[in-house]
């Protein structure tokens, strides 16, 4: 899984890990991936950390293979990484929308297209990690709603394209959610303008990553046999 070395990733990695399922920790931070994989070992799990950059097309390719080599084929993949920013598209540099697609979406893709031959082997499940962001509108968010649209859809198309074929394919939408890409998000750009900043607040606040790491597990598993092209919503009503 994509993502493992903080927050959500962590979380999810921790609780599969608890299920029984050895974790192939994969993240940019190896030493965030490291600390991962030392947690659940220490818990009696079994977990392996790989430097991973899900944006090199390279680099997904070899720590796919690294992780059938040590860990066996992969029946569940969970894509959580992500990163992201506020500011006014005007002002976006061309290179910061396309390092944030690059990892948002070009990276799920990668890491899909390079697991589905095992998939397909064994049959599996994939739980890509969107947002409320890829599923309505938000200001100053351009490039990470776009990306996150593209998630969406993506998961949507490998569900469809797969379906007959033993591999689900589904898509959790958090809304805020305490980790450390929350705190990339809180440097505003100038001027912005508050009230249009309400419709991504939920009175509710924030979640926990283990609250959402429960719907993750959960979706991966096979109690959930009979879902797949599913957009599971987890943000404190802020969709409804």
């Amino acid at each position: 899984m994509t993502g493992a070395g903080s927050g959500l990733g962590r979380s999810v990695a921790t609780q599969l890990a608890g299920e029984g399922a050895h974790v192939a920790c994969f993240d940019i931070a190896l030493d965030g991936a490291e600390k991962t994989a030392a947690d659940i070992a220490e818990h009696g799990g079994t977990a392996k950390a790989m430097r991973v950059d899900v944006s090199d097309p390279a680099s997904v390719k070899d720590g796919v293979a690294a992780a059938w080599r040590d860990l066996g084929s992969p029946r569940v993949v969970v894509n959580c990484a992500g990163i992201g920013k506020f500011a006014k598209t005007e002002e976006l540099p061309f290179e910061e929308w396309t390092r944030i697609l690059g990892v948002n979406l070009n990276g799920t893709f990668l890491m899909c297209q390079a697991a589905l031959p095992h998939l397909l082997e064994h049959g599996g499940s994939i739980v890509n990690i969107a947002s409320n962001a890829g599923i309505k509108a938000q200001p100053y968010s351009a490039a990470y709603c776009s990306s996150k649209a593209g998630v969406v859809h993506l998961s949507r198309c490998l569900a469809d394209e797969y379906i007959k074929r033993g591999v689900r394919v589904n898509c959790v939408a958090p809304g805020g959610m305490e980790t450390p890409l929350q705190n990339a998000f809180m440097d505003f750009p100038e001027g912005v303008d508050w009230k249009a900043m309400r419709k991504v607040m939920s009175p509710l606040g924030n979640s926990t990553p283990d609250e959402i790491a429960n719907i993750v597990t959960f979706i991966a598993s096979d109690d959930c046999r009979y879902m797949t092209g599913s957009i599971v919503s987890v943000d404190g009503g802020i969709t409804v």
